[in-house]
């Protein structure tokens, strides 16, 4: 069964890093994503850019509209995620449990399925 590992970071966390804290700790998660390939339960990995820049696009009356960024009220920003073919459920846990990010970070596990169920 394949589990979306998304990984929930406080805002603003990654600026109280040095540059070498952070690329520590992206060397630490790099390990962790190289451990889960080598181990053939990773499909896929990234990590995402601050949200400063994001946008929101949906389309209301067949006609687009972008907002800016996530919703401003938000304390946490998605920063990656890990996709990754496990047996179980509680594989899925036992893996996010195991994930550096969740040091600093939450993992939410879910698994893939049809939006209609």
């Amino acid at each position: 069964m394949t589990y979306m590992l998304l990984i929930h970071e406080p805002k603003g966390q990654r600026l109280t890093r040095t540059e070498a804290e952070g690329r520590a700790v992206y060397g630490r998660m790099l390990d962790f994503g190289a451990d889960l390939k080598a181990r053939g339960l990773l499909l896929a990995a990234e990590s995402l850019a601050s949200q400063d820049d994001a946008a929101q696009v949906q389309v209301r009356g067949g006609r687009p509209q972008v907002l800016d960024g996530p919703f401003s009220e938000a304390k946490e920003m998605v920063g990656g995620f890990f996709l990754v073919n496990c047996a179980t459920r509680e594989e899925a846990l036992a893996i996010a449990a195991q994930c550096p990010a969740a040091e600093w970070a939450t993992i939410e596990v879910r698994s893939l399925g049809p939006c209609f169920a």
